[in-house]
């Protein structure tokens, strides 16, 4: 079925005027498809980066190729157009795809009204938005560190603030029920800048240094993580059997402390009564040398996954990574002249609800 077939099936089915049960007489609910991608600095106005004719021409064949339903994405950048910032880009970008026809939620800045300059969060759907939440240092308050490398030493804690929110969805099903999306970008594992301590971008004077910022970079990424699955916490204790789906990049492989603590597996939590609220990463379902979405150095590695809970889980029926012409991160930035694509690859999978 065509997407623009599946817009006035659903359009028709979460419709007032339409009974809530029309998909049980005759009419067959077709499959959802929920998709990650981080677009890697889309609408940047770097002078290294790629022009957005030539990113277009790249990313918009992986876009359409998802075909998804809801699509979440990391690292939308924002520029102001006339003196309001916006994700112009990215509207450019979604211009005459079946996504221009998506509502599309960005998240806000620090401020709270427009989006940041960098690294935003965005979400298409093409499902009715019911709830829409920005999460940061809700349930989570910014956590301190002293830093006695930093130059001069800090006299006090500083907070350690997250870089970025969490974006949640309440999204309206066709059944009637209801559809939690997470969209999360955790902080990435580079060490945060110590004052006094780097002599560039990625270099540092001193080893202690250096560790220090890891070290605040991990904290910030757990901590995120935490918040994370605080949020989802009291969502399954609203609704015990809660569609859940979060999804992004974790900067975290599959067992790593921030995937254990958005998962909260069993095995950690050491108790089988805590096993309907369970996140479960998708790509588990593909054979171990398809599981990756960034390559680094020649490692391949999976940073990006979709999660789900049980309830969802239940109408699972596949998942797609498209690695199959993704760059090594290292060789792009080091040989490549501007580099158009993502070096992240998008991942989608499909659930059937009928």
């Amino acid at each position: 079925m065509r997407l623009w077939d599946l817009s006035i099936l659903w359009a028709l089915m979460t419709s007032s005027m339409i009974p809530a049960d029309l998909f049980q007489h005759g009419v067959s609910l077709p499959p959802m498809r929920i998709g990650s991608f981080n677009l890697e600095s889309f609408g940047s106005s770097h002078r290294n980066a790629a022009p957005f004719e030539e990113r277009a021409a790249v990313l918009r064949p992986q876009l359409d190729r998802l075909k998804a339903d809801v699509l979440c994405l990391q690292e939308v950048d924002a520029s102001k157009v006339h003196g309001i910032r916006r994700t112009a880009d990215l509207e450019r970008l979604l211009e005459g795809t079946p996504y221009s026809e998506h509502s599309l939620l960005v998240s806000p800045g620090p401020s709270g009204a427009e989006p940041a300059d960098v690294h935003n969060l965005a979400v298409l759907t093409r499902l009715p938005v019911i709830e829409e939440h920005v999460i940061r240092h809700t349930f989570v308050e910014p956590l301190s560190l002293r830093r006695h490398t930093a130059i001069p030493s800090d006299p006090v804690a500083v907070p350690l603030a997250w870089d970025r929110p969490l974006q949640h969805l309440v999204l309206a099903l066709p059944t009637g029920g209801r559809l939690h999306v997470f969209n999360v970008h955790l902080r990435a594992p580079l060490a945060v800048a110590i004052p006094g301590q780097k002599s560039g971008p990625f270099a540092w004077k001193t080893v202690s240094g250096w560790a220090e910022g890891f070290f605040a970079a991990a904290v910030k990424r757990a901590g995120q993580a935490l918040e994370l699955r605080l949020a989802i916490e009291r969502v399954i204790d609203a609704e015990a059997d809660a569609l859940i789906a979060v999804c992004g990049d974790f900067n975290a492989d599959d067992h790593d402390t921030a995937l254990r603590l958005a998962c909260a597996g069993e095995d950690d939590t050491g108790s089988g009564h805590l096993a309907p609220r369970v996140l479960t990463p998708v790509e588990r379902a593909l054979p171990e040398d398809r599981r990756f979405t960034v390559l680094h150095h020649g490692r391949p590695q999976m940073l990006d996954h979709i999660l789900a809970s049980r309830a969802l889980f239940a109408h699972f029926t596949n998942v797609e990574i498209h690695n199959e012409m993704l760059e090594d991160e290292l060789v792009a930035y080091g040989r490549i002249r501007h580099p158009p694509e993502s070096l992240h690859a998008p991942i989608v999978v499909t659930f059937d609800f009928a």
